[in-house]
């Protein structure tokens, strides 16, 4: 999707070979006019998989969810991170370890909004190791529900996220791969690959 690559040059700040900033479009302030065409794009490419609903984690995912969700006229479900004080029973748990922020939280899917006849898209902001997309896929098992792809915005490709996925027979669709990240420094793959 060249027009979030252009956004991602124009406007992401490259920190370092690990950390991409895109707050000013994805995760702090939100580009809703971007977020309708990556929902459109997400919706274009898994159009035919049957997805009964999309799911996403708290909170970056939530405005491309929700908008890949609208265009496949399905209903989006978060998957929380943070322990609730109102929903303690039935639930769906398992314990998820962020990159980003080097510390593990525990993954929650509440049973009353997911179960078997679910064929699911999980639509996320970043892939790296893939640790946050595999608790989503733990938590859809759990509930036998079957998973119809991830979607993701920003794929670091360098990192093992891709690999792990698919070697769980999962379908990664992803906008914007990097191939390299350095300070100030970003490098796509080209679609072509």
């Amino acid at each position: 999707m060249k027009i979030l690559e252009e956004k991602i040059l124009s406007e992401g700040i490259a920190v370092n070979e690990d950390i991409l900033k895109v707050d000013s479009f994805v995760n702090h302030q939100v580009d809703p006019v971007l977020m309708h065409q990556i929902g459109e794009a997400f919706a274009a490419h898994y159009k035919d998989c049957g997805v009964t609903k999309v799911v996403t984690i708290e909170s970056s995912g939530i405005a491309p969810a929700l908008m890949t969700a609208l265009a496949l006229n399905v209903p989006m479900i978060i998957l929380k991170k943070q322990p609730s004080k109102v929903l303690n029973d039935n639930l769906y748990q398992t314990v998820v370890t962020s990159f980003t922020k080097g510390t593990s939280y525990e993954l929650t899917l509440s049973q009353q909004f997911i179960d078997e006849n679910d064929h699911v898209l999980i639509v996320d902001d970043f892939l790296a190791n893939g640790e946050a997309a595999t608790g989503a896929i733990r938590l859809l098992r759990k509930a036998h529900a079957t998973i119809a792809g991830v979607g993701i915005l920003i794929e670091k490709s360098f990192q093992p996220g891709r690999g792990k996925l698919i070697e769980q027979g999962i379908d990664v669709y992803s906008l914007a791969r990097i191939s390299k990240l350095g300070k100030d420094l970003i490098e796509f793959i080209p679609e072509e690959e």
